[in-house]
C-alpha cells in the first residue's frame, strides 16, 4: 500500500497535468461543467475557485502565486463564449456562465482526463428534474414529434419546430440561443428525445440566418 506522502505526490504529479493537457479556455469550460453549468448559471467567483483547484496557480497573481487573479479568469471565460474559440459558453459576468452544447460535448469527451481532482458534480435540483419531466411530456405530444414517429421529418414546418422549444416570434437573439440551449443541455443524454432536439434546435437556428 503507498504511504500517505506517496498517495499526496501522486495526487499533487496528477494535478499537474492538468496544467499541461489543458489550455486555460478548457480548464474554465470544465470547472463550468463540473459546477452544473450544463442546467444553471454558475457565477464567475465559484468558477474562479474550481479552476484553482483544478489548475493551482494557473491563474494566480505572479507577485501572489496564493491569490487567484480574478482578471485572468474573465479573459478565458470570454475567450470560452467566443464563437471562433469553440463557443462553450454563454452568459455574462452577472448573470454567469452556462454551457452551449459544444461546450457540454467537449467536456464529457475530456473529463475522463482529468487528473487527481474531484469530478464529482451536483445533483440536478428538483426544479429542474420537474421541468425536464414536465417539458419531456409536452414535447412527445407536438406535432414535430408525431411526424417524427411517422417518418416524416421533412414535413416538420419551422412553426412546428418552434413550438417544440415553445418559441414564437417574441422570443428572438440572446433570449431564443437561451431557451434553445437549455433544451439541448437538459435532454442530450435523453435516449428518445436527444437527436430529435438536436435536429430541431439546427432547423430552428437554419430558420434566422
Amino acid at each position: 500500500m503507498l504511504s500517505k506522502s506517496s498517495k499526496k505526490n501522486r495526487k499533487i504529479k496528477n494535478i499537474k497535468k492538468n496544467k499541461t493537457i489543458f489550455s486555460n479556455l478548457e480548464i474554465v469550460t470544465l470547472s463550468v461543467y463540473l459546477l452544473g453549468g450544463d442546467s444553471s448559471y454558475i457565477d464567475t467567483e465559484d468558477i474562479a475557485v474550481k479552476v484553482n483547484e483544478l489548475a493551482p496557480g494557473r491563474f494566480s497573481w505572479r507577485k501572489y502565486p496564493d491569490q487567484i487573479n480574478i482578471d485572468n479568469v474573465r479573459k478565458r471565460l470570454s475567450d470560452a463564449k467566443n464563437p471562433q474559440k469553440g463557443g462553450y459558453i454563454i452568459g455574462s459576468f452577472n448573470e454567469g456562465w452556462i454551457l452551449t452544447a459544444n461546450g457540454l460535448g467537449m467536456c464529457k469527451k475530456r473529463m475522463k482526463e482529468l487528473k487527481g481532482t474531484n469530478v464529482s458534480r451536483p445533483p440536478i435540483d428538483q426544479k429542474q428534474l420537474r421541468w425536464q419531466q414536465r417539458e419531456k411530456t409536452r414535447m412527445l405530444s407536438t406535432a414535430a414529434f408525431e411526424k417524427i414517429t411517422l417518418n416524416n421529418e421533412n414535413e416538420i414546418t419551422i412553426q412546428e419546430a418552434e413550438a417544440f422549444f415553445r418559441l414564437d416570434e417574441y422570443i428572438v437573439g440572446k433570449a431564443r440561443e437561451k431557451k434553445l440551449n437549455r433544451y439541448i443541455n437538459s435532454f442530450t443524454d435523453d435516449p428518445k428525445m436527444g437527436e430529435l432536439v438536436k435536429k430541431l434546435a439546427k432547423k430552428v437556428r437554419q430558420n434566422e440566418r
